[in-house]
């Protein structure tokens, strides 16, 4: 016969020092934005912080808004590093050039792509009963 012994512990929970200050926030909300350029078939991704700058920046350039959507400057950072790891580098001026690989990459990060280039593929399974 075996005689073991069962102890409960309990852990405890040690308190942190390091302090989280969010109200210094660097990062404001805006709108983060993809273009198309037809000319040279790349796309443009960026971030303004209001309607009236993203105005201003499509009267300047002739370039199609593919789409936007709320967000940040840390979105666009996170964005162009994520896309660098994946092996696709810009071309000055963050502009990519347009492939159906980097189109799959921007919808499955999230970043606003639209419909009009990129049209997911929808999988459907069926069953079969055998």
């Amino acid at each position: 016969m075996n005689n073991r012994k069962i102890i409960k512990g309990y852990k405890t929970l040690i308190s942190s020092r390091f302090n989280v200050d969010n109200s210094k926030n660097k990062f404001k909300d805006g709108i983060i934005y993809t273009l198309y350029s037809d000319e040279s078939n790349s796309l443009k991704f960026g971030f303004a912080e209001n309607d009236k700058v993203l105005e201003k920046k499509l009267s300047s350039e002739t370039l199609i808004i593919l789409d936007m959507k709320k967000g940040n400057k840390k979105d666009l950072f996170l964005l162009i590093f994520t896309l660098k790891e994946l092996g696709i580098k810009y071309s000055g001026n963050l502009y990519y050039k347009y492939s159906g690989s980097l189109m799959r990459h921007l919808s499955t990060l999230g970043w606003p792509v639209g419909k009009s280039l990129y049209k997911q593929r929808k999988i459907k399974k069926e069953l079969l009963c055998a």
